[in-house]
């Protein structure tokens, strides 16, 4: 059950600069998750139009936590923040303040694109300070990786694509590649919508069970709307499924 934004932000990744057009103000998509046969919590997602050193961007607030009889011996209580550029489709600042059972960690992270560094501040542990930290060109953050994902158009993002990518997670770089190997109709609480279906290349051991555990569905048009993540994880299994959206900018077509 840890890290699960983590894990649903693991789907995205870079292509090039893209502008973010297609993410409405105000867009809320919640994810309720499964650990095995429990219902272990919620993930949710939220946009705001705004700007961060005088350029526009767009503030996404990611949360997570944990819920029910998972929450009485695991409880999560995860918070990330992302200010995305909205005309390159690049973080310029992230957040990730997570309470995991005992395990605490609140880090800060400047992005510098114009010469690939970043500056890493530890928020919970002051003493630590800053440090700069060489990059690479078009590095993502968990959040802003999922928001370029999305922005996508239908002809960039089909069937056979497969896009290697470099996502800044927690303190580390993380190389990943993806695959779109298909399309399903898949049936939700909402009804049954068209998806491509994507599986991702991850590091396994750590989070994984297998190098290939992790399979995600999105909805097969303009939005690219997350509908179903299913996980195999080195302990257990994962599933994350769409429970609830809100002004997302093109309508879902869902039918019987």
């Amino acid at each position: 059950m840890k890290k699960i934004l983590t894990i649903i932000a693991l789907f995205a990744f870079y292509l090039g600069f893209a502008q973010i057009d297609n993410i409405a103000d105000g867009e809320s998509i919640t994810f309720r998750i499964h650990y095995g046969i429990l219902t272990a919590g919620n993930a949710t997602l939220t946009t705001q139009k705004t700007t961060y050193k005088g350029i526009p961007h767009l503030y996404v607030k990611g949360t997570g936590q944990t819920s029910g009889a998972v929450k009485a011996f695991f409880k999560v209580d995860d918070l990330y923040e992302s200010f995305i550029n909205t005309e390159t489709g690049l973080p310029s600042f992230y957040v990730r303040n997570v309470k995991e059972g005992s395990y605490r960690q609140h880090f800060e992270t400047v992005f510098n694109h114009d010469n690939n560094t970043l500056i890493l501040t530890d928020k919970k542990t002051p003493a630590n300070g800053s440090k700069i930290i060489k990059s690479v060109k078009g590095v993502q953050d968990m959040l802003s990786c999922f928001y370029y994902l999305r922005s996508q158009s239908q002809s960039e993002l089909k069937v056979g694509t497969v896009i290697n990518m470099n996502v800044w997670i927690d303190d580390e770089m993380f190389p990943f590649q993806l695959k779109v190997v298909g399309t399903e109709n898949l049936k939700t609480k909402f009804g049954v919508i068209n998806c491509l279906k994507i599986i991702p290349s991850v590091i396994s051991g750590r989070v994984f069970k297998e190098k290939e555990g992790v399979t995600m569905w999105v909805s097969n048009d303009a939005n690219h709307v997350p509908m179903l993540l299913k996980a195999e994880l080195a302990v257990g299994s994962l599933k994350a499924s769409i429970d609830d959206f809100k002004n997302v900018k093109y309508p879902l077509k869902f039918s019987k």
